[in-house]
C-alpha cells in the first residue's frame, strides 16, 4: 500500500512509544533520497529512516545498516552539524497528513539552546526533508525547490516553511454517524465504494479503501448503490476505532512465490487465497522485512546502470556478429557446389568458346544424371571460369574452418557475458559492482568504459557458509572470484560444486582433509543452486574434487573444464534458508 496518513500516525505512534526522548548520535547518508539517524534513549539504539524517494517515500524505525558513500554529501554534513547529539523532545503530525515535524532540542552556532525542527513530507514523488530554525523558517531541504521547479510552493532558505496543500476532504478520525450517511447520500451511487472512501475522507489508501469495502460487501468493486449503508457504517466506525485506540496490528501479505506485496497497519482480507497473511510485533520488522529486497535491488540497480548499458550494448554486438558469421558459414556450404561446376567445365574444355553466358551438360555427380545449365563469365575464358570455380570452393573451404572457429569465440562470449549479467542481478552491495566493473575491464572492455579507473586493488571476499556439519562453504561473488577461489584459495582435497548448464557461482566445501557427511554435500549443492540462474524447483548441480577442474589457456574468467564428476538434483535454499547458514 501507499505510506498513507493513516500508516504515519501508526509509525509515530510506536515511535513515541519506544522513544519518547532520543539522543541523535551519528547522521548517515546511504542514498541519494534517504537520510538514516541513529538515535539513543535508555538502552536501545535504532536508526530512524527518512526515505524520500520517488518509489518508496516512508519513515521508519529500523535494524538494517547500510553501506555509505566514503564522502559525505553536503546534506548530510549539515545535518550533522546542526544535530548530532541533540535530542527529539517531541514529533507531531500535523493536519492528519503524510508529514511528521520533529521537534529537537539543540544547540546553536553561538553555543546557546534553541530548538530546531526536522520535518518529514511523504508525498510520493514530491517527498522531502526540510530543516527548520526555532522561528521555522527554512534552515535547508534534501530537495530544493526554487521559483522555476513550482510556482506554487517552494523550499528554500530563509523563506517560512508552509504546510503543503492538499484536497478539501474530511479527517476520517472526527465523523460521526451523521455525517458518514449525510456524505454517502450526496455520493453518485453508480460509483464504487472505494471510490467514495478516498475521494470524501483525507489520508486513506486505496488498498485501506479496498479493504474496508471488502469487509462490508465480501468482495472489492461494489458500487455504492449495492453496498448496505448500516453495515458499511459499522465497518467503518471500527476501522475509525482502530485508527483513535491505536490498535495497530502489523501486517504484510506474501504471494505464492514467497515475495511480500502488500503491507498494513491492520488485518488484510481483500488479497483473499491469493496471498498469506503475516503478521509481526512492530512496523519496524514489518517495513525490514518489505523494502529490504526492494531497496537493495533498486540500489543495485541505479549504480550499475553504466554496467547494465555496456553488458547490453555488447550482447546486442556479439549477437549481430554471430549472426553475419552463422550466415556466411551457410554460404560457405556451397564449396562444393563450386567445385562440381569446375569439373564439369573442365570436363567440357574441348566444346567451350570465350564469351559464352552458360551451357548444358550432364551432371555425373547426381545418380539421376540430369542435364543442367552451368553460368560462366563471359569475359574470361573456359579455363579461367574453371579456375573461379575451384577459386571459389578453396575460399568457401577456408571460410568454413575459420568461421566455425569464430563462431565458437563469439558463443563463448556470449556465455560469458551472460555469465557476467547473472552475477550483477545477484550483486549485494557496492564492492560487488566495483569487482564487476573491474572484471569487464580486464576482459578487454576497457575501450568501452571511457573515464574509468582501476583500482589499486580490490579485496576478493567470498561469501562464506556453515553446514549443520560445521564445514565451511565458499561461494564466488562473480567470474573474478571463480577463479581466485576454485584456482587458489581452496585446496585440491575440497569439492567443488556448479550447477549444470547453467551460470551461476563456483561453491567450494572445505573438507580439510575429511569425508563431509551426505548431510553437507546436499547442504553445499543447494547453496549451489541458489546462486544461479536457475528457477526451477529441481536443478542439477555437478560436484567433484577441486582437483580435477582445469583452466583451458586464455579463457574467460570463470571458465573451466572437468571430465570426473558427479551430479545431484536439489531444491534451492530459500533466501531464509541461506541466511541461516550464512557466517
Amino acid at each position: 500500500m501507499a505510506f498513507d496518513a493513516c500508516m504515519m500516525r501508526a509509525v509515530l505512534s510506536e515511535f513515541r512509544a519506544e522513544f519518547p526522548e532520543a539522543k541523535i548520535e551519528r547522521v548517515l547518508q546511504p542514498r541519494v533520497d534517504e537520510i538514516d539517524m541513529v538515535i539513543h534513549y535508555g538502552r536501545v539504539s535504532k536508526r530512524l529512516c527518512f526515505n524520500v524517494g520517488p518509489n518508496a517515500p516512508r519513515l521508519q524505525l529500523t535494524d538494517m545498516a547500510k553501506e555509505n558513500p566514503k564522502e559525505a554529501p553536503m546534506f548530510c554534513m549539515l545535518l550533522r552539524k546542526y544535530f548530532i547529539g541533540a535530542r527529539i523532545i517531541s514529533v507531531e503530525q500535523p493536519g492528519f497528513d503524510r508529514i511528521a515535524d520533529f521537534t529537537v532540542s539543540c544547540y546553536d552556532e553561538m553555543g546557546f539552546p534553541t530548538e530546531r525542527h526536522i520535518i518529514c513530507e511523504i508525498m510520493g514523488k514530491y517527498a522531502n526533508l526540510v530543516v527548520l530554525d526555532s522561528e521555522r523558517k527554512i534552515l535547508t531541504a534534501l530537495k530544493i525547490i526554487d521559483f522555476a521547479a513550482s510556482t506554487v510552493r517552494q523550499v528554500l532558505p530563509g523563506l517560512k516553511y508552509q504546510i503543503p496543500d492538499k484536497p478539501e476532504k474530511l479527517s476520517p478520525l472526527v465523523v460521526d454517524k451523521a455525517l458518514f450517511f449525510e456524505k454517502l447520500a450526496e455520493f453518485s451511487p453508480e460509483r464504487s465504494g472505494e471510490r467514495f472512501i478516498t475521494s470524501t475522507y483525507s489520508g486513506i489508501a486505496t488498498q485501506i479503501a479496498h479493504e474496508l469495502v471488502f469487509r462490508a460487501t465480501g468482495s472489492v468493486d461494489v458500487p455504492v448503490l449495492s453496498i448496505n449503508s448500516d453495515k458499511f457504517w459499522n465497518v467503518f466506525s471500527a476501522w475509525q476505532e482502530l485508527l483513535i485506540s491505536e490498535s495497530y496490528s502489523p501486517t504484510v501479505a506474501i504471494n505464492s512465490d514467497g515475495k511480500p506485496v502488500d503491507y498494513s497497519y491492520m488485518d488484510i482480507g481483500y488479497l483473499g487465497d491469493s496471498a498469506v497473511v503475516k503478521k509481526f510485533d512492530s512496523f519496524r520488522e514489518l517495513f525490514d522485512l518489505y523494502f529490504a529486497e526492494r531497496d537493495r535491488l533498486e540500489h543495485i540497480h541505479q549504480r550499475a546502470k553504466d554496467i547494465t548499458t555496456l553488458l547490453s550494448n555488447a550482447v546486442s554486438r556479439t549477437e549481430k556478429k554471430l549472426g553475419i558469421q552463422r550466415q556466411a558459414l551457410l554460404d560457405s556450404e556451397r564449396g562444393e557446389e563450386y567445385k562440381k561446376y569446375g569439373d564439369l567445365i573442365t570436363a567440357n574444355l574441348y566444346c567451350l568458346e570465350r564469351g559464352m553466358k552458360s551451357f548444358k551438360t550432364i551432371d555425373y555427380y547426381d545418380e539421376s544424371c540430369p542435364e543442367i545449365e552451368v553460368s560462366l563469365d563471359p569475359r574470361l575464358s573456359p579455363s579461367q571460369n574453371a579456375q573461379k570455380m575451384y577459386k571459389q570452393y578453396n575460399k568457401c573451404k577456408t571460410a568454413k574452418a575459420v568461421l566455425a572457429e569464430q563462431i565458437k569465440l563469439w558463443e563463448a562470449e556470449l556465455e560469458y557475458l551472460a555469465s557476467v549479467r547473472s552475477f550483477l542481478e545477484r550483486a549485494e552491495c557496492e564492492q560487488d559492482l566495483i569487482e564487476i566493473r573491474d572484471e569487464l575491464y580486464r576482459s578487454g572492455y576497457s575501450a568501452k568504459m571511457k573515464g574509468y579507473k582501476p583500482p589499486k586493488q580490490i579485496k576478493l571476499s567470498p561469501h562464506r557458509f556453515k553446514t549443520s556439519g560445521g564445514y565451511t562453504v565458499l561461494v564466488g561473488r562473480n567470474n573474478v572470484q571463480n577463479d581466485q577461489l576454485t584456482l587458489k584459495i581452496a585446496e585440491r582435497h575440497d569439492i567443488w560444486f556448479h550447477t549444470k548448464d547453467v551460470h551461476g557461482s563456483h561453491v567450494i566445501l572445505v573438507t580439510e582433509g575429511e569425508e563431509p557427511p551426505a548431510e553437507d554435500y546436499t547442504e553445499a549443492a543447494r547453496i549451489a543452486a541458489y546462486f544461479s540462474q536457475s528457477p526451477s524447483d529441481s536443478v542439477a548441480v555437478d560436484y567433484t574434487r577441486v582437483s580435477n577442474i582445469k583452466k583451458p589457456g586464455g579463457s574467460k574468467p570463470g571458465f573451466v573444464i572437468y571430465k570426473t564428476n558427479y551430479s545431484a538434483y536439489v531444491k534451492p535454499m530459500t533466501k531464509e534458508e541461506i541466511e541461516g547458514f550464512r557466517s
